[in-house]
């Protein structure tokens, strides 16, 4: 049974980037590919992997201060 409401995603990732957060998700076995076009394509199948996708590519784009306030938020001790 698929679920209709995932399905390929287009990520307009920096180049500089796009190799490396390819490569994470590949690790993580989700399907990816980087088009011609410069773009990375994501194919989504579950929440989970929107999650581990979300945190990949925040890894690499995200500032030192959204990534400490993220964790904050996560751990519940936001002041």
């Amino acid at each position: 049974m698929t679920n209709d409401s995932f399905n390929d995603q287009v990520l307009h990732i920096p180049l500089s980037d796009r190799w490396q957060i390819y490569h994470r998700l590949q690790e993580l076995m989700i399907n990816c590919s980087c088009q011609a076009d410069g773009s990375l394509r994501v194919q989504v199948n579950n929440l989970l992997e929107a999650v581990l996708i979300r945190s990949t590519v925040m890894q690499f784009l995200a500032s030192r201060h959204e990534l400490v306030d993220w964790l904050e938020r996560c751990w519940g001790v936001k002041d």
